[in-house]
């Protein structure tokens, strides 16, 4: 091997390593809400970890994507929704790009809840209102857009389309529609579509059962697992949740399939067998109502009860559906894992780090990082975790260890 070419080798593997701990779409790399940074800290000042920058981008619910040294996500103001592009390190505003899209707070702040995906060289996001956009990833150009749900005739949900756009393999895949609804990447052209009634709120959760790749959507009354390729149903299970609200992630196990609502309605583990899914357990032990639980060594950590009425944080074998423990200091927030360690931002801006251990809550850190209502996930990415609230409050605080 020439010196040159070891160079150049080395400099390409240096590249890739560069962007390892993205975060580049809702729930991570994975989909599961797990990243697999390492070497950040949790050794902080009493006053918390440093704040890199600070920013408002307006009122809305989306989480924050990390990819390619930028952060996205989005906010409304005036009845204008934006998507942001931030330089990761500094804060800067790279780009932004505004549309038209009602408010419609209801019970809640309202605003957009979808977090935008990236993908290569694209961004692509959703508004409540059924906008797609497929934007350049560097500059905000906008190369395509429509409204999904006016093409598709897909009713909108009371509260406002909210599952993120799931990319694979040339397509997106959004919950619009009874049971879905995939586009050409590339052009926004519909491949194919569901029923015109109102979606569920979650994000199309990507499974493979019995060797058969489908995707999993909790819809208005049911959880269907549907044919990536057409869109045909494979299976369906009833899940009846008070005010339609089906929420949080499908969480995939093997064959098995843990699905979590609010309003008092509860948990169960199904069991996937030549697409006829059966219930194993089902419980009231962990309510998830609008953020979804992590699972971890076969227990699940997650908020319990409703978003203004929450009841603590929960361990839950997912074999069992037994409570190993619940800790109601913290009683609703969101949460993601990283490096053996839960990182929860309670729904009064408390950022916790604590153990990922079936024997009990154990803190190892925590700091007051926002006021207001914080109910979007918190992401740790390339050492830099980000936090937001309702009315937009978006903070960068420095985790990355010495």
């Amino acid at each position: 091997m020439t010196r040159k070419f070891a160079f150049l080798a080395f400099a390409l593997c240096l590249a890739s390593s560069l962007h390892a701990n993205d975060w580049p779409h809702w729930r991570g790399p994975n989909y599961n809400g797990i990243s697999s940074e390492t070497g950040w800290t949790t050794r902080w000042p009493a006053e918390g970890p440093k704040q890199l920058w600070k920013a408002s981008v307006g009122t809305g619910f989306s989480s924050m994507s990390v990819a390619r040294n930028h952060v996205y996500t989005m906010g409304n103001s005036g009845d204008q929704e934006t998507v942001f592009c931030f330089d990761a390190a500094s804060g800067k505003v790279v780009w932004k790009h505004t549309y038209a899209c009602a408010l419609d707070p209801k019970y809640y702040e309202g605003g957009p809840s979808v977090t935008p995906t990236v993908e290569g060289n694209r961004v692509f996001t959703l508004s409540r209102k059924g906008d797609v956009y497929c934007l350049d990833a560097d500059t905000g150009k906008v190369v395509w857009n429509k409204n999904v749900a006016k093409e598709v005739g897909a009713e909108i949900p009371t509260w406002g389309l909210a599952g993120s756009v799931y990319f694979e393999k040339g397509r997106i895949y959004l919950n619009v529609g009874a049971a879905g609804t995939c586009l050409d990447a590339k052009t926004g052209k519909v491949i194919w579509k569901s029923g015109t009634e109102a979606a569920g709120y979650s994000t199309p959760e990507p499974a493979t059962f019995a060797g058969k790749e489908c995707l999993l959507i909790m819809a208005k009354k049911t959880v269907v697992a549907v044919d990536k390729k057409d869109g045909h149903e494979l299976w369906s299970y009833p899940w009846e949740t008070q005010y339609d609200v089906n929420a949080a992630q499908p969480i995939v196990d093997g064959d098995k399939v843990f699905i979590s609502s609010g309003y008092g309605h509860g948990c169960a583990l199904l069991n996937v067998k030549d697409n006829k899914p059966t219930k194993v357990w089902e419980n009231k032990s962990l309510r998830n109502h609008i953020n979804s639980s992590v699972l971890q060594e076969q227990f699940l950590y997650g908020f319990d009860g409703d978003a203004n009425r929450g009841s603590g944080f929960v361990c839950l074998s997912i074999g069992s559906g037994d409570v190993k423990w619940k800790n109601e200091q913290y009683k609703t927030g969101s949460l993601m894992v990283a490096n053996h360690k839960l990182i929860i931002l309670s729904d009064k801006g408390e950022l916790v780090i604590a153990e990922v251990s079936s024997d009990g809550f154990k803190a190892l850190a925590q700091a007051q990082v926002l006021g207001g209502r914080c109910w979007t996930q918190p992401v740790l990415a390339n050492g830099r975790i980000y936090c937001r609230n309702a009315k937009g409050d978006l903070v960068c605080l420095d985790v990355k260890g010495s």
